[in-house]
C-alpha cells in the first residue's frame, strides 16, 4: 500500500504515516488521486467505487478501505 503511494506521490515511503492527508499533506492534486485508485486497483486487483474511493481522505482510511474491498472480492 505504502509502496504504491509513494510511487505515485513521490514522496519516500518511511514518510507515509498512517494519519496524513494524502492531498494536505502528500501533495495530492485532484488527478494524482484518480491515477492513485487506478493505481490501488491494479495492485490489489480489485475495482473501486471511484466515488466512494475519492472519499478517503487518509492513508489510513485508504488502508481499511483496500483491505474491505479486498476482502469483499473473496
Amino acid at each position: 500500500m505504502k509502496k504504491v503511494v509513494a510511487r505515485q506521490l513521490k514522496v519516500k515511503e518511511s514518510e507515509i504515516k498512517n494519519e496524513l492527508d494524502f492531498v494536505k499533506n502528500l501533495g495530492a492534486d485532484s488527478f494524482a488521486s484518480i491515477e492513485l485508485v487506478a493505481a490501488f486497483e491494479e495492485e490489489f486487483d480489485i475495482e473501486m467505487d471511484e466515488g466512494a474511493a475519492l472519499q478517503v481522505k487518509t492513508v489510513g482510511k485508504a488502508i481499511e478501505f483496500i483491505t474491505k474491498t479486498v476482502e469483499q472480492k473473496k
